[in-house]
């Protein structure tokens, strides 16, 4: 970089000294991170994972190894997968200070020295070129044609102009916009290169109060995962209590004090509803296994069903509605009038426009503008020139923001060939346009603007041998023609949009670029874009007013990363479900902040996707729309699972404690519940979690953001198909009673028609339908494993003698097996009657 460097001393090393004792180094400060003791020690006093760990322990007290080590083992895998996802959180601001902190080329003492970028302080001069990474904040105090990719902080896509400050000049506020005077941390020196002096390091920069806002947030728990936490606990709590009191008076009514026990701990069993956690624990993680086969990754299982109930959609344009790399997507010429450039497909009638657009960038190019001409060339075949063949380049200047380069001929008696591009307007006085020509190359230039499309002129000419010496405005340059270039959208993004809207969610962008090309962005993927709100107007409501404007607009533009972070918080406060997409440190915040963040895998940057809660591997749009599924569908599933839990255990509970009051002999004790327990824990984490989704998943609008997943209707309907069962089974028992069945007769019909009724409770919660047909030839083959698993399990209790004895059963006849499949069948149809009296969908 041909700067005068030495001019500027810098600061003396004892100088350098004091200031890194006095500021810190530059780096965002260190939490004190979590130990994992300490994150397992939390995630322990989850109710969810205590109820685990406690059910586990009464089957243990019990005897039963075998549930119980089901048990402990969920509840172990619960939290060793919940200690490794805390854990990777806390790299949060670790990833942020790496990006943070590069090396960095300082002037101390005179003289140039390579430094950590933490040992930067306030007050450094830096010495900036192209492809580095601006290290601190800072004020340019030199510049040569100095260009920066702020698209980490800002989302813009395109690099923007710096200049240095003039004295006494005001400074800008902030990163973005051309003809800023300031660099940013975290920022890329894209073209030329400058002096700057430190202004601001570690967590005084920009990027630092990016990291502190991270610092200060707090990941809000999954509402689902509260709520089962809430209820689990009040279940156990009451079944504890019921347990205690049976105990009491089966003890005071009989005297019998072991019996009593047995008797609190089969009552306990029957009504601790451990399902709940292991339904939650399985179809979250069977849910992360589905969404990673469409390409998205999940780091907290949780968000998976919060996006099915997601209300808002706010994305962010650059690069994940947009590719992030520049393309042209439109020439316009005197002659031939505008052509859309399709695929890299060229008009013979522009080959020259875009062949002088490359002659007049770099021949390796860095700058996004330029790779897109040379990718345009390329796809055109229109082939590069050698690089030897450049002899001069004249770069922007304030008073004429154009650049062209010129070529050596392939000959000594050709003139050397100029090509010039720029501004429209500087392009056309470089060419002395007036009158009617000037006039089609304004129309022209604001056509392609109003589209938000990025429009420079290009020009041509050429020089004889009196070249050498001669300006950039004594050339006689011939106006070519005008080349559009955008950051197209990717592909699928309409249709994903579209399929948005045909669930209800309403999708928002939220971009740090200018309105006019936000606005043509959101057109073109299909956002309705009435109004645009900038990032001045949010940053000027207060809370109470940007609610209800953030409810109703749909475009914000030129946003800042803590206005962002004011709109999705505004949005949560309207009672929006928040789903947010990024992948820049710019949108870091918003992301944690939101419901469910979800990062960019390929472009998405760490910090982003550590935010994050869901990130999607391609960065395919159209994978959300996937996950929305999957999210509606888990749902739903486990509305059906918990249906089916609330229903068997009422008649669990009921034949548990019917005979105490009836002072007859008790059919179930805690080993024929532990073997019914068997049965339903298969049913209630396989086969429900394999369910289909229902034919309307996506034609729906989403739940309400405060609807109950444990509603009354879902419970009253489970409760009432679960009394109707126990009241056939109650009627099998007191008939078979008075028929006079000995003992281990009546436990024996009596379970197997409740396993005949368990079954007959699965059919009837498959499907919100009301059709019986439905439920029968729904397909699910994990269903069919499980309910020949169950067949071929009974048949043996009954049929192995071993068995028999260990469980108190004896052989039944035909009429008395006949009576406990009809009791089945009487509950199917009883189910189906109530099931078509609730609304369709049996979730409100």
């Amino acid at each position: 970089m041909n700067l005068p460097i030495t001019a500027h001393a810098g600061l003396s090393p004892s100088q350098a000294k004091a200031r890194l004792e006095r500021d810190g180094p530059n780096e965002l400060p260190k939490p004190a991170r979590r130990t994992v003791a300490r994150i397992a020690l939390e995630v322990v006093r989850e109710p969810m994972l205590a109820m685990l760990l406690a059910a586990g322990g009464i089957y243990l007290a019990i005897g039963d190894q075998v549930e119980a080590l089901v048990l402990l083992l969920f509840a172990g895998m619960s939290i060793v997968i919940t200690i490794v996802q805390e854990a990777r959180t806390e790299n949060v601001l670790e990833t942020l200070r790496d990006l943070a902190a590069p090396r960095a080329l300082v002037i101390r003492d005179g003289a140039t020295v390579r430094i950590p970028g933490r040992e930067v302080v306030e007050g450094d001069i830096l010495v900036l070129d192209q492809g580095d990474r601006v290290p601190a904040d800072a004020t340019l105090l030199e510049a040569r044609e100095l260009e920066a990719d702020e698209s980490l902080l800002t989302g813009e896509s395109l690099p923007v102009r710096k200049r240095p400050a003039e004295h006494g000049e005001a400074l800008n506020a902030g990163p973005g916009g051309d003809d800023g005077q300031q660099v940013f941390s975290g920022s890329v020196i894209t073209r030329g290169g400058g002096i700057a002096r430190v202004f601001a390091t570690g967590h005084r920069s920009q990027i630092g109060q990016i990291g502190r806002s991270l610092q200060s947030l707090e990941s809000e728990a999954p509402r689902l995962q509260r709520e089962t936490s809430r209820v689990v606990a009040l279940c156990a709590a009451g079944g504890v209590a019921i347990a205690l009191a049976v105990v009491v008076l089966y003890g005071l009514s009989r005297g019998q004090w072991l019996e009593a026990l047995l008797a609190g701990i089969a009552t306990a069993m029957s009504l601790l509803p451990e399902e709940f956690p292991v339904v939650l624990a399985v179809f979250l993680a069977m849910g992360a296994w589905r969404i990673a086969q469409v390409g998205v990754l999940t780091r907290r299982a949780a968000a998976i069903e919060t996006l099915g109930s997601a209300t808002v959609l706010c994305t962010d344009k650059t690069g994940t509605l947009t590719q992030n790399r520049m393309s042209v997507v439109e020439l316009w010429s005197p002659e031939a009038g505008h052509s859309a450039v399709d695929a890299n497909a060229v008009d013979l009638a522009y080959r020259t426009l875009l062949e002088t657009s490359v002659l007049a960038s770099a021949p390796v190019p860095v700058d996004p503008m330029e790779v897109a001409f040379h990718d345009a060339a390329r796809g055109a075949g229109i082939a590069a020139r050698n690089t030897d063949g450049l002899v001069q380049t004249h770069g922007l200047r304030p008073d004429l923001l154009a650049m062209s380069n010129v070529w050596r001929p392939s000959d000594e008696t050709s003139p050397f060939d100029v090509a010039a591009k720029g501004a429209p307007e500087a392009i056309a006085r470089l060419c002395r346009l007036e009158g009617e020509d000037l006039r089609k190359v304004d129309e022209a230039t604001q056509t392609m603007a109003r589209r938000g499309i990025r429009v420079l002129g290009v020009a041509a000419a050429q020089s004889g041998p009196d070249y050498p010496g001669k300006a950039i405005d004594d050339h006689l340059f011939q106006f070519i023609g005008l080349a559009g270039l955008a950051d197209p959208l990717r592909s699928g993004v309409p249709e994903a949009i579209e399929q948005c809207r045909a669930a209800g969610i309403r999708v928002v962008m939220i971009t740090g670029d200018y309105p006019v090309t936000a606005k043509a962005i959101a057109a073109a993927a299909g956002i309705e874009a009435s109004g645009v709100m900038t990032g001045d107007e949010v940053a000027a409501l207060p809370e109470a007013e940007l609610a209800p404007r953030a409810g109703q607009t749909t475009v914000f533009a030129r946003t800042m990363p803590d206005q962002k972070l004011r709109i999705v918080s505004a949005l949560k406060d309207a009672g929006e479900v928040v789903a947010m997409t990024g992948d820049g440190v710019n949108d870091a915040p918003a992301l944690k902040a939101s419901h469910i963040g979800i990062a960019m895998g390929r472009r998405g940057t760490d910090v982003a996707r550590e935010a994050a809660d869901i990130v999607l591997v391609e960065d395919d749009f159209g994978a959300i729309i996937s996950a929305v599924r999957v999210g509606r569908r888990i749902y739903d599933n486990i509305r059906k699972a918990l249906g089916f839990i609330f229903a068997v255990h009422v008649p669990i509970a009921g034949l548990a404690i019917l005979p105490l009051i009836l002072g007859s002999p008790i059919v179930l004790g805690p080993l024929q519940i532990a073997l019914l327990e068997m049965i339903i824990d298969p049913v209630c984490a396989l086969v429900f979690e394999a369910e289909r989704p229902e034919r309307d998943i996506m034609k729906r609008p989403p739940r309400r953001p405060d609807e109950k997943l444990f509603s009354g209707a879902l419970i009253a309907r489970g409760v009432a198909q679960g009394s109707l069962a126990f009241a056939a089974l109650a009627a099998l028992y007191l008939g078979a009673l008075n028929y006079g069945l000995e003992h281990d007769a009546l436990r024996t019909i009596t379970f197997i028609a409740l396993v005949a009724a368990t079954m007959a409770l699965v059919l009837a919660n498959r499907s919100f339908s009301t059709s019986l047909m439905h439920a029968f030839m729904r397909h699910n083959i994990t269903f069919r494993y499980v309910a020949a698993f169950i067949a071929v399990g009974t048949a043996l209790v009954l049929a192995v003698p071993f068995v028999r004895g260990i469980l108190n059963f004896v052989p039944l006849r035909p009429m008395e097996l006949l009576a406990a499949a009809a009791t089945g069948l009487v509950v199917l149809i009883g189910c189906e009657v109530i099931k078509g009296r609730g609304p369709a969908r049996g979730l409100t």
